[in-house]
C-alpha cells in the first residue's frame, strides 16, 4: 500500500520568490546553541585550571580568574603559591588548548563545507606530513640543544614553515596542466605531497634511530608551555583564522549547491573557496607548530555539531570553534591526570576518542547509503 504524505499549509511554502527564498535559506545560529558552546569553553577553562597534581577548588579557581577582570578584586582564599600555579602554569596551558582545539574543529568545518566531506580533516593537504618533515629535519640536524623541550623557538617555527610550505606545494602541483583546480585534484595532490614528505621523514629517521624518541614525543602532540609564549604566538593566527572563516562561512552553504548554482547567485565559488583553504591551512599550520599533530579534533567535532544542531555552516564553523577549543582543553586533563604523576601523550587520547567515533559514523554512512 502507498503511503500517502500531506504537507501542512504552514510548512508549504509560498508561490512568490519571498516563499521560495525563505525555504531555502538555512536556519540560523540559536541562542541555546551559543549559550552552550560559551558554557563548554568556561567549564573546560576552569577544570583544566582546577585538575592537576595539585587539585583546586573549583570555586576558588573561578573567582581567581574573575580576579583577572580590571576592576575585580575578589578573596579567593588561595594562597601565593596557588595563585602562581594558577596564573603561570595551568592556566596558560588551559587558553594554549582553547586555541589549537579552536583551530582545528574550524578548520576542519571549513573543510569538509569546501571539500563537500563531513570526514575531511585538517590534514588533507599535506599539513601534517609537512610539519612532521621539518621537524624531523630540525631535530636530526641537532638544532639548538638537540631535544625538543630545548627549543621552545625553533621547532614551533620549523613545523609552521613547513606547513605552509606543503600546503603550498600541494597546491602548484594541483594547478599544473591546467587552470582549473578541482577540490578533487586538490586532495589527490595532497595526498601526493604527503607521500612525499613522510617517505623524506622515515628516510632521516632510519638514518638517525637516536632521534626517534624525540620526534614522536613531537609528533605524539603536546600542550606543555613554559608561560604565556606560545599563546602569544598562536593568538594572532587564531584571530585571523577565526575572522576570515566565520565570515565567510555564509558562502560555504551556497557552495553546497553547486558551483553554476553559485555563480548564478553572485559568487566566485574558485575565488572562496581558495580563500577558505589558505585560511583553514593558516590556522591549521599554526596549531601544529605549537602542539605537534594532534588528530580526530577537526572531525569529531564538527560532525558532532552537525548531528545535533544541524547542517548549516552558518551553525557547524562558530560552534566548532567552541566546541573544539573546549574539548581540547578537556582533553589535556585527562592526558595529564589519567596516569599522573606521568602525562599521557594528547594525541593518543584524542585518537582513543576519536577511532570509535569515526567507526559510529561510517557505520552510519552505510545505513543511509545502503
Amino acid at each position: 500500500m502507498r503511503q500517502v504524505v500531506t504537507q501542512r499549509p504552514a510548512d508549504r511554502p509560498t508561490g512568490g520568490p519571498a516563499g521560495r527564498s525563505a525555504a531555502a535559506r538555512p536556519a540560523g545560529l540559536r541562542p541555546r546553541w551559543l549559550v552552550a558552546g560559551l558554557a563548554a569553553v568556561l567549564a573546560a577553562l576552569v577544570a583544566g585550571v582546577s585538575l592537576g597534581p595539585v587539585s583546586l577548588p573549583p570555586g576558588s579557581v573561578a573567582v581567581e580568574l574573575l580576579n583577572l577582570l580590571p576592576g575585580v578584586g575578589l578573596d579567593s582564599g588561595l594562597t601565593e603559591r596557588e595563585v602562581a600555579i594558577i596564573t603561570e602554569l595551568r592556566l596558560p596551558r588551559a587558553v594554549l588548548g582553547l586555541l589549537v582545539g579552536g583551530l582545528l574543529a574550524l578548520a576542519g568545518g571549513a573543510y569538509q563545507g569546501v571539500f563537500r566531506n563531513p570526514l575531511a580533516d585538517p590534514y588533507l593537504l599535506g599539513v601534517a606530513a609537512g610539519a612532521g618533515f621539518a621537524v624531523t629535519v630540525v631535530i636530526t640536524a641537532g638544532g639548538v640543544g638537540g631535544a625538543v623541550t630545548g627549543l621552545p623557538v625553533t621547532i614551533p617555527l620549523a613545523a609552521f614553515v613547513g606547513a605552509i610550505g606543503a600546503v603550498t606545494l600541494t597546491y602548484l602541483l594541483g594547478s599544473a596542466g591546467g587552470r582549473s583546480r578541482s577540490p578533487a585534484t586538490l586532495i589527490l595532490a595532497g595526498v601526493a605531497v604527503s607521500a612525499f614528505l613522510s617517505a623524506g621523514q622515515t628516510y632521516l629517521l632510519q638514518r638517525n634511530s637516536d632521534s626517534i624518541q624525540q620526534v614522536y614525543a613531537w609528533l605524539l602532540g603536546r600542550l606543555a608551555t613554559a608561560g604565556w609564549h606560545d599563546v602569544r604566538l598562536v593568538l594572532p593566527y587564531f584571530l585571523l583564522t577565526a575572522v576570515v572563516v566565520l565570515l565567510h562561512r555564509r558562502e560555504l552553504d551556497v557552495l553546497s549547491v553547486g558551483d553554476d548554482e553559485a555563480t548564478s547567485l553572485g559568487l566566485h565559488p574558485q575565488r572562496s573557496r581558495y580563500l577558505l583553504i589558505a585560511a583553514a591551512s593558516l590556522g591549521t599550520a599554526a596549531a601544529v607548530s605549537a602542539s605537534g599533530l594532534i588528530g580526530f579534533v577537526g572531525i569529531i567535532v564538527p560532525h558532532a555539531v552537525r548531528l545535533l544542531a544541524g547542517s548549516s555552516y552558518r551553525v557547524i564553523l562558530p560552534l566548532s570553534m567552541l566546541f573544539g577549543g573546549a574539548f581540547l582543553a578537556l582533553t589535556d586533563v585527562v592526558a595529564r591526570t589519567a596516569a599522573a604523576p606521568e602525562e599521557i601523550p594528547i594525541g593518543v587520547v584524542t585518537a582513543l576518542l576519536g577511532g570509535p567515533f569515526f567507526v559510529l559514523v561510517l557505520r552510519s554512512a552505510r545505513r543511509v547509503l545502503g
